[in-house]
């Protein structure tokens, strides 16, 4: 597959609206609670006829301090004592959903994010996995991709040589800006020192892939600026990237109300930002896989992308495109045969569910026919950038250009705007459609189509 990435200012104007990140399809705004805590089991029963192997998501949400910037689910803290109550949550909760999966079933995939991880003591984090290794069969180290996120406040040399040990392979390490102004300004003032003792205690204890994250779009920030705190890191040439657009929606998420509007770039600067951004790396030799991510031409994720084998998830992107996915957790989402069920989003509701002796899953759906279809058509697009309508015919047993009549002319300005090229074969994204993959996918989506009125979803720039 061609591998590559355009800029084109005008087309991103005008594309530039609301959409889904499609982590899933349907979206999580499309669950409902009448998926309930016996519909997750009678699904987890159905998948165990699969002999899929397994990934498992732990969602630990406390932070010492806020960032002003975060939409994350989180619990802002600096009383450690609350830890260890979640933690014995979690247990009880692993041994409720271990109960429900074929015991021959191997974890190939393992995440913690949040919040902040370490915001667990190293006692507690060697605890957990062990935990987790006594309820699941966790593959080995060298089949297993074992990830999780880190802030590099709260963690050093010491830290990561405890997760090394205790079986992390992989870890994504928040960075998002080196310019003291910006930090200040969102709350997370973190020392370029305090980044590279993580980053480089990582190399030392062999970890196989490390991803930095910055973020765009913050207050203060200019292209100079930015490309200052890029250039340093791709000095330490990460495995990968991952450039995130900031979406400031101080309506929805109270923290962002603490960043003044006045203080954020232009759209004109985050545009200019991004295109310098996107030249830089691919000048450094970086592969623009796609949704803000940007890889190593010899990483996983750009191997998989060129052999077609790569996969979207909760988490991202992954080469893993055949787990059930279990959620742990506060508000953690799972994903299980063909369906997505959701924990509870409150502490106290979650902690109610586990102590009675419920899996705290309160709402999810049941992907019926045409949900499986169009999520394949919208994976393959937004992963691999290209589409055999053959292979969807072949697997479905649809006509292609019949079933997707409505999508196929709603892709027509696209075509003509450079955006893909539609024959009877194959739909291609080109260059100057990868950064718009988004609104390109949204031509797919049934329930996009239905909705009136604002979506709710962030900018797909």
């Amino acid at each position: 597959m061609e591998q590559g990435v355009s800029f084109d200012l005008d087309l991103i104007r005008r594309y530039d609206q609301s959409g889904p990140r499609y982590t899933s399809y349907p979206t999580a705004v499309e669950f409902d609670e009448a998926f309930d805590e016996t519909a997750y089991k009678a699904t987890c029963a159905r998948s165990n006829e699969s002999g899929r192997p397994l990934s498992i998501y732990f969602h630990i949400p406390f932070c010492d301090t806020v960032c002003f910037y975060c939409a994350c689910n989180k619990i802002a803290t600096k009383d450690r004592s609350l830890a260890q109550p979640y933690l014995d949550r979690v247990y009880k909760e692993l041994e409720m959903q271990a109960a429900l999966f074929d015991s021959s079933r191997q974890v190939e995939q393992l995440h913690w994010g949040g919040g902040t991880p370490t915001f667990l003591s190293n006692a507690q984090m060697t605890e957990l996995m062990d935990v987790t290794r006594r309820h699941f069969n966790l593959a080995g180290d060298d089949v297993g991709e074992y990830s999780i996120e880190i802030d590099p406040r709260e963690a050093n040399a010491e830290t990561v040589k405890v997760l090394r040990q205790i079986g992390f392979n992989r870890m994504s390490l928040g960075v998002q800006d080196f310019d003291p102004r910006v930090q200040e300004a969102v709350n997370r003032v973190q020392t370029e020192a305090q980044t590279m003792e993580v980053l480089n205690a990582a190399l030392d204890e062999g970890f196989r892939s490390v991803s930095i994250d910055l973020i765009y779009g913050l207050p203060f920030q200019s292209v100079d600026s930015f490309l200052k705190t890029l250039d340093r890191v791709i000095e330490v040439n990460p495995q990968r990237m991952s450039i995130f657009n900031y979406a400031h929606l101080p309506e929805r998420f109270k923290p962002q109300r603490r960043i003044n509007d006045a203080d954020l770039p232009a759209p004109q600067v985050k545009l200019d930002i991004l295109q310098a951004t996107i030249q830089r790396l691919t000048d450094a030799g970086y592969v623009y896989i796609g949704m803000d991510h940007f890889a190593r031409p010899d990483d996983e994720l750009t191997l998989a992308q060129q052999a077609g084998t790569l996969y979207r998830n909760f988490q991202g992107y992954s080469t893993h495109a055949d787990c059930d996915l279990i959620g742990i957790g506060v508000t953690s989402i799972g994903m299980i045969d063909n369906t997505y069920g959701q924990n509870r989003r409150g502490l106290d509701e979650y902690y109610a569910d586990i102590d009675a002796g419920r899996l705290p899953v309160f709402r999810g759906i049941a992907l019926n026919r045409d949900d499986l279809i169009r999520r394949d058509v919208i994976t393959r697009l937004i992963c691999h950038f290209q589409l055999d309508m053959r292979s969807i015919e072949a697997k479905w047993g649809i006509d292609f250009a019949s079933y997707f009549a409505d999508s196929l002319e709603k892709l027509k300005g696209m075509t003509e705007d450079g955006l893909v090229a539609v024959d009877s074969e194959q739909i291609r994204i080109l260059a100057p459609g990868r950064l718009l993959v988004r609104n390109i996918c949204m031509a797919f989506d049934a329930y996009l189509a239905a909705k009136t009125g604002p979506i709710g979803f962030s900018k797909v720039i």
